[in-house]
């Protein structure tokens, strides 16, 4: 049987296993409201490694990604990321010294391995010797699969509104 507790103005100490437990929750979850919701979003996207279904010419093109996540093409050197409602491909090579960038599925990001630049899924820049977003290529959705053009790359810092356009609405 449990204690009776006298009426308190919202700060009385936990009488009970069950209590202490509801509070201890409830405290965790607004100290996880802290965190950004898109790092915790991020933190979800399955990855893959992954090949082009056909290259014709200076498109690439691959399956419609069912859900959020990315697949990385190495053969093509491309990205691909499904990300909240949006296609983007992207370069494989980080914008500051081209080295292949990793998915780093417990940060929920991209970084690259040399001088730890980091990218959330839509490849904007978030720190690092980096001076850029990741660039992209142009994509298009066509019927369900996703067509990338590899000779339509853009640099943020130099085509930002090619850049910001360069992703395809699923």
């Amino acid at each position: 049987m449990r204690p009776e507790t006298p009426a308190c103005a919202g700060g009385c100490a936990p009488t009970g296993r069950r209590e202490f437990l509801g509070r201890v929750t409830t405290a965790l979850g607004a100290i996880m409201l802290g965190f950004s919701a898109t790092a915790r979003e991020a933190a979800a996207l399955p990855f893959a490694l992954g090949e082009a279904l056909a290259v014709e010419g200076d498109e690439v093109s691959y399956p419609l990604p069912a859900a959020d996540g990315a697949t990385i093409d190495r053969k093509n050197e491309i990205i691909l990321v499904r990300w909240k409602g949006h296609v983007y491909a992207f370069n494989l090579s980080c914008p500051h010294q081209n080295t292949a960038l990793k998915w780093l599925a417990s940060d929920g990001r991209f970084q690259c391995p040399k001088h730890k630049s980091k990218y959330q899924p839509d490849g904007t820049f978030m720190s690092g010797r980096a001076t850029r977003n990741m660039d992209r290529f142009a994509v298009k959705k066509s019927g369900k699969n996703v067509v990338v053009n590899v000779a339509r790359l853009f640099e943020s810092d130099k085509q930002k509104a090619p850049w910001e356009s360069a992703r395809a609405a699923v």
